[in-house]
């Protein structure tokens, strides 16, 4: 397994959301247990070997991003399209994630991508672009990277990932303390998910959005899945007041008070938005060109001047 080193942004890049160095440490320590609680990454992966199945052409060289214990590759085992996938090189921030296992295997960082231009022929990333602090340049680079006609498929986590969580630790910090932080980080907005393909100049975007609920019989059992997930929070700027035992208290009461079930168990929303994107390529379908249109509009729609026929 090869390690590139991984450094800080620099003074001029985007905006420091996340503590990339804090997540790397959290998917460290999560690495050794990751497959008690990797349903969500192994439904992703699922997902996406679904999608390349539907896609009759052969990829040589593949990235799979965030591959963390090697779910897309389980996935690729049992898929048609494993034929039409050559190298397939598995690539985490952490490399405890990647321990354990043959293959070809890279440590990088997903904002800092070490690939040469157009020496791809597929990138995935299996939910881990939403850790990024620029989810655009890091879809920048993967552009870059890919061949012409090249495809991108990506799983992220979306805006309404968490939102019982975050309601629960938000009322219970107003009540106890007068006042609320963030404690759950901030997830895309699946409305804006095509857009963020179209921005980093991919091609025939798709993003689809698949809602997850899950079960759990107490608040502080889906913590301990988070933190096994190394999903936990890593914002750069973090809640300054650590997360109390009476504010857990608290949080848990409230949780279980608005989302339990008649059976006692509260419900955790994931919400997975799934893009589709290309490398440009002559080959593609293109936009006609303002005033190349063949037919008035008002022919096509029957009508004169205007009017209705």
């Amino acid at each position: 397994m090869s390690r590139l080193p991984s450094s800080g942004l620099p003074a001029s890049g985007p905006p420091h959301l996340f503590d990339r160095a804090l997540h790397r440490k959290r998917l460290d320590r999560a690495a050794s247990g990751f497959a008690t609680a990797d349903f969500l990454h192994r439904r992703a992966a699922l997902d996406l070997v679904e999608r390349l199945e539907g896609i009759v052409r052969d990829f040589p060289v593949a990235v799979d991003l965030s591959a963390r214990t090697g779910a897309l590759r389980e996935a690729l085992k049992a898929s048609p399209a494993a034929a039409r996938v050559g190298l397939l090189i598995e690539a985490d921030l952490s490399p405890a994630m990647l321990g354990g296992r043959a293959g070809a295997r890279l440590a990088l960082d997903e904002e800092r991508l070490p690939f040469a231009a157009e020496s791809l022929d597929l990138v995935v990333s299996t939910l881990g672009l939403h850790w990024t602090n620029d989810v655009v340049g890091a879809l920048i680079q993967i552009r870059q990277a890919l061949k012409p006609d090249g495809l991108f498929l990506g799983a992220l986590l979306g805006g309404s990932t968490l939102t019982e969580l975050r309601q629960a630790l938000t009322d219970a910090e107003s009540e106890i303390l007068g006042g609320a932080g963030s404690r759950v980080s901030p997830f895309a907005d699946s409305r804006d998910a095509a857009g963020l393909l179209q921005r980093a100049g991919l091609t025939l975007p798709v993003a689809d959005v698949d809602r997850v609920s899950v079960s759990y019989d107490h608040p502080l059992k889906l913590l301990a899945d988070l933190r096994q997930m190394g999903e936990t929070n890593v914002l750069a700027d973090r809640h300054p007041r650590p997360l109390t035992r009476v504010l857990l208290a608290r949080s848990s009461e409230i949780y279980a008070e608005r989302f339990a079930g008649p059976d006692g168990r509260i419900t955790a929303t994931f919400e997975i938005i799934t893009l589709t994107g290309w490398a440009p390529h002559a080959s593609q379908p293109q936009p006609l060109r303002p005033g190349s249109a063949k037919m008035r509009l008002a022919d096509a729609l029957g009508t004169a001047n205007g009017q209705a026929r």
